[in-house]
């Protein structure tokens, strides 16, 4: 059936023909995109205009309008009618008599309307006071009626919008960037709402406003069609949620990717980030070139009474060779040739970046149409410049973004492609991977004074997370990727050898301080050979910390530095080679010792609960400098005997306390003590929600799950019964693993799996059930992931066998699953 087919039957059935026309174009497959909302817009039009043609018969002097999206011929599958009924003062009660008889049939339909009755001059006044109103009039359309009555309304809201735009486009920027900051990046976020994140259609509906007033206008290259892909996105969300949604929700986006015919979801958030960053970039330059006009405009008038009446002289300043500064942005200068110099991006976009100033879109454009590309490897000044660049601070990823925008990173870098609007499926990261890089640089920095390698430590930066692009262990592929990208850039062999250590073993001091035994030689001494130097070490350090400054907050902590820190001191001496061969182990504190007695004296479980907290960060801090808390620190000692991890851990998961770092170690009674020794908990919990359990309760559970009185594990099974999960992206299976060489006193197993309550606990009873010892455990949660850690030992205290560890993971997977 064609377009004309469905129209006709839309306009000889009625409502119920309506209904079925739509419900027809909308299953078309063959139609979508611009095409589908364009006839879905037609077929409405249709049966709008016949409603009115039979209702308003011979009254005169009214007309129907769309305004808004409808307006614009942009109907998704569940878009409201933004309709306004036009009349010039008549006969109200035939008016209003009239609107009801074309509101009820779209209401009886369960269609989405936004209407209004108004006259040209109330509908004036309307747009002055509101300018969600007056937005919606710039896209008025006639569908039927008093084809003059439109005209004149749409030529007087656009005289308005255009004499009163130095006013207005103000307002509508706060708008808007009132919004972002509710909504946030579009370009970042997991589930982005499509409309309302910066970047989404409602930015791009400004910036149709910002052009029809006339004042500026925004790049036009790639808008069409990255507004295009934001609309057809949202269609295939209407149809397969069958709701009116613009939020992109991670259980929707496969099936949403599947109705446009994509890969997986990955391809759709990379093809919505893509369109949302040119949204973004277009509006920064739009808004930019609004506020330049605006100042001219202010500041022309005395200027030319200073100057009497003479054109007022353009002042530029000079930044670097070939490079200027003109009006608060940053152009070429006149003598500058981009076709016989092809390091003059790099060098316009260091010398935007130091002086804390954005590049001119005209320059920009100027330099990605001409320029030739740089040689293999760079010339020095090349390197210079990125490395000045990457140095730069926050004014960095604005410059990156101007560059980026008009492919000139991809053509100095060809393997940023892969990496370039690329996803992070981890709640940790807050950024793409090509963003989260940027980041990355300009933490670094802020760290460039405690390197002898400001330049390595930079470009390390940039380049750690670029093999997220490839299959396989993005640090192994990223090494590979480093080497050749450190080559072409001009780096010598040794400093090749440095950045590729440092990409290959970028999460190596993190994972380490975090699931290892620092007491153990065995874990020193593998990063130390890892490593090779210590000015590798003094990069690795520095790169570590700005990587998780970079992820987000939830990536670093005072804790977590302070466990790096004292990794790095020990690895430091053992490259001096003045370590010891096997250090004594750490001494109890006073309160540890003080426990470790009482417990032995009573023979049961004695603890201590205390909150911990941290400075805020430098740039983060408050005004009142007060810490920020970081949980609670609980102490436990325990006569040494079986069962003691599981027996806790399921105890803090009864009491919903989620735990955010476990150590369990054997303590050795003082001198002058009967002989034998304790158990020492040293863990970080805090209460999912309500207030901390009081210790006297959790020091009863704990007595009551050692001597097998408390049923752990039906009470946890209860509460998962009575609050099932809630639908979402199913979490990959657990992965254990027995860490090779890791220690010379245990068996060192690591288990990866999603933070659940009660995953310690299960994982302690499986190993009580597998019959081995607990020498240390070490948590650690990011986010939704868990990586546990434990120091397992037989019985009698000695390394499992092969055949034993490997029996030891069948155990926990079988138990975890």
């Amino acid at each position: 059936m064609t377009s004309t087919d469905v129209r006709k039957e839309a306009e000889d059935s009625g409502p119920s023909g309506y209904a079925a026309a739509r419900l027809r174009l909308l299953q078309e497959g063959a139609r979508s995109g611009p095409p589908r909302r364009a006839a879905l817009a037609g077929l409405t039009d249709n049966w709008l205009a016949g409603l009115f043609g039979a209702a308003a018969q011979r009254l005169r002097g009214v007309s129907l309008i769309a305004v808004g999206g409808y307006g614009r011929g942009e109907l998704s599958p569940r878009s409201d009618l933004d309709l306004v009924l036009l009349h010039d003062g008549g006969d109200a009660k035939a008016v209003a008599a009239l609107a009801d008889r074309i509101w009820y049939p779209v209401w009886d339909l369960g269609l989405a309307l936004d209407h209004s009755v108004r006259t040209p001059s109330e509908a004036r006044k309307t747009a002055g006071e509101d300018l969600k109103v007056q937005l919606g009039l710039l896209d008025a359309r006639h569908i039927a009626g008093d084809l003059g009555l439109t005209a004149g309304l749409r030529t007087a809201v656009l005289a308005d919008w255009r004499n009163q735009a130095p006013k207005r486009l103000p307002e509508l920027q706060e708008l808007c960037t009132e919004r972002a900051a509710r909504q946030g990046e579009l370009r970042y976020l997991l589930e982005p709402d499509l409309k309302e994140a910066r970047g989404g259609l409602r930015d791009a509906t400004a910036l149709r406003a910002v052009a029809a007033s006339w004042l500026a206008d925004a790049p036009r290259e790639g808008l069409a069609d990255a507004r295009r892909r934001l609309l057809d996105v949202r269609d295939a969300l209407h149809l397969a949620t069958g709701r009116a949604t613009d939020r992109l929700a991670l259980q929707e986006q496969d099936q949403v990717a599947a109705e446009l015919g994509l890969l997986d979801a990955d391809t759709l958030l990379r093809q919505v980030y893509e369109a949302a960053r040119v949204i973004s970039y277009a509006s920064d330059v739009t808004w930019r070139e609004v506020g330049r006009v605006l100042r001219s405009r202010a500041v022309r008038p005395r200027l030319r009474a200073m100057l009497g009446g003479g054109k007022p002289v353009t002042e530029r300043s000079p930044l670097a060779e070939g490079v200027v500064e003109q009006d608060g942005e940053v152009v070429l200068a006149r003598a500058a040739r981009p076709e016989r110099d092809p390091v003059l991006p790099l060098r316009a976009a260091a010398a935007a970046a130091q002086a804390g100033l954005p590049l001119s879109l005209h320059a920009v454009r100027r330099m990605a149409a001409t320029v030739r590309p740089l040689p293999t490897p760079w010339p020095a000044e090349a390197r210079e410049q990125l490395v000045t660049l990457l140095g730069s601070g926050r004014p960095t990823v604005d410059v990156w973004e101007a560059l980026e925008a008009e492919g000139l990173i991809t053509r100095l870098l060809p393997d940023w492609e892969r990496v370039r609007c690329r996803p992070q499926r981890n709640a940790v990261h807050l950024w793409t991977v090509d963003r989260h890089l940027i980041e990355t640089a300009v933490r670094a920095s802020e760290l460039t004074r405690r390197v002898s390698r400001p330049d390595l430590l930079l470009v390390a930066a940039l380049l750690h997370d670029i093999g997220k692009g490839w299959p396989g262990d993005h640090s192994v592929v990223g090494e590979i990727i480093a080497r050749d990208v450190a080559g072409r850039i001009g780096f010598d062999r040794a400093d090749v050898a440095v950045l590729a250590t440092l990409v290959r073993h970028h999460l190596l001091l993190i994972e380490t301080a975090t699931r290892r035994d620092l007491e153990d030689p065995a874990t020193v001494r593998s990063v130390a050979e890892a490593v090779g130097t210590q000015s590798t070490l003094e990069l690795l350090h520095a790169l570590t910390e700005a990587d998780a400054l970079a992820t987000g907050p939830a990536a670093w902590s005072s804790w977590r530095g302070s466990l790096v820190a004292e990794l790095v001191r020990r690895v430091s001496a053992v490259l001096s080679g003045d370590a010891p061969e096997e250090p004594e182990p750490a001494a109890p504190t006073a309160e540890q010792e003080r426990l470790a007695i009482e417990a032995h004296r009573t023979g049961g479980p004695v603890l201590a609960l205390r909150a911990q907290t941290e400075a805020p960060a430098e740039e983060d801090a408050s005004a009142s400098g007060e810490p920020e808390p970081l949980g609670v620190e609980l102490l436990i000692a325990v006569p040494d005997q079986p069962g003691v991890l599981p027996s806790v851990a399921g105890v803090l998961a009864m009491h919903r306390l989620t735990v955010r770092t476990a150590e369990l170690r054997a303590l050795e009674l003082p001198d002058g003590v009967d002989e034998g020794s304790v158990l020492l908990l040293n863990w970080r919990v805090a209460a999912q929600y309500g207030s901390l359990p009081q210790a006297v309760r959790l020091r009863a559970d704990i007595v009551r799950a050692l001597d097998g009185s408390l049923d752990i594990a039906g009470r946890l099974a209860e509460r998962d019964a009575a609050y099932p999960r809630r639908r979402g992206v199913v979490a990959p299976p657990p992965r254990v693993t027995v860490a090779p060489s890791a220690s010379r006193h245990a068996t060192v197993i690591e288990v990866r799996a999603q933070d659940a309550p009660g995953l310690l606990f299960r994982i302690g009873r499986a190993l009580e059930d597998a019959e081995v010892r607990v020498r240390s455990a070490h948590v650690s949660t990011l986010g939704a992931n868990a990586v546990d850690t434990v120091y397992v030992t037989r019985a009698d205290g000695a390394v499992l066998s092969d055949a034993d560890a490997a029996a030891v993971v069948k155990s926990l997977e079988d138990a975890l699953r």
